[in-house]
């Protein structure tokens, strides 16, 4: 292998494997609403390799504050697509393997497992461990579904908040706006800030701030149709 290539494989994987711990987090939000944490935490791990591929820190942001929207919006994805994810029937057996393996490390750890633990443990190369975890690689599939429409249940319906994590990972989409209506964007779901300091950023007035950010995240819902 090139050692670039090498060395850049290997910073990945010890970035995903330090964030974890956000998958797992966003994985407890929606315990007990049909979906077995197991599926969720694979959604999840695919929304994580996909933030840190596309995550660039020159834009000033966390990579949690960016990675949070994109893991949220794998998970929301399943619970559309009555969750199904489709894997390999190989790396499906190994993420099991891996799922019953963590569980006996939480309770021998008191806490949750890093990759590095998980992979020591299964006598397993960290990159194998990564890649049932995050089981990101074609041909998988969130968005297909062996039977339409089956196994769904209700669920609240999103907020914009909530709406807005499935575009901000199609980082390309946000990319297209107007220079101030990107910036609108990227410092309310980026950095976090409220309306009001939104407002006082841009020259604004909150009530200028929520009727943009209602028309922008309309237009960027119908550029994902």
């Amino acid at each position: 292998m090139n050692p670039v290539i090498e060395c850049v494989d290997t910073r990945r994987e010890q970035t995903i494997s330090e964030n974890i711990g956000l998958v797992h987090s966003c994985a407890h939000r929606f315990k007990g609403r049909g979906i077995e944490y197991d599926d969720l935490f694979q959604a999840g791990c695919m929304g994580l390799c996909k933030a840190v591929d596309a995550f660039d820190p020159q834009r000033g942001v966390k990579l949690s504050t960016y990675a949070v929207p994109v893991i949220l919006g794998e998970m929301r994805r399943l619970f559309r697509d009555g969750g199904a994810v489709k894997v390999s029937r190989t790396l499906k057996e190994l993420s099991l393997r891996i799922g019953r393996a963590r569980e006996q490390l939480v309770l021998a750890l008191g806490r949750e497992p890093s990759v590095s633990e998980l992979a020591q443990a299964m006598e397993l190369p960290e990159e194998q461990v990564v890649e049932a975890l995050c089981a990101a690689a074609p041909p998988l599939s969130l968005t297909e579904s062996d039977e339409d429409g089956g196994g769904q249940i209700d669920l609240p319906a999103d907020s914009p908040e909530d709406q807005l994590a499935d575009v901000i990972s199609l980082n390309q989409v946000v990319e297209k706006l107007e220079d101030k209506d990107r910036a609108l964007i990227e410092l309310r779901y980026y950095s976090g800030m409220t309306q009001v300091q939104t407002a006082a950023r841009l020259g604004m007035t909150q009530v200028q701030v929520s009727r943009r950010e209602k028309k922008i995240l309309g237009i960027l819902r119908q550029q994902l149709l």
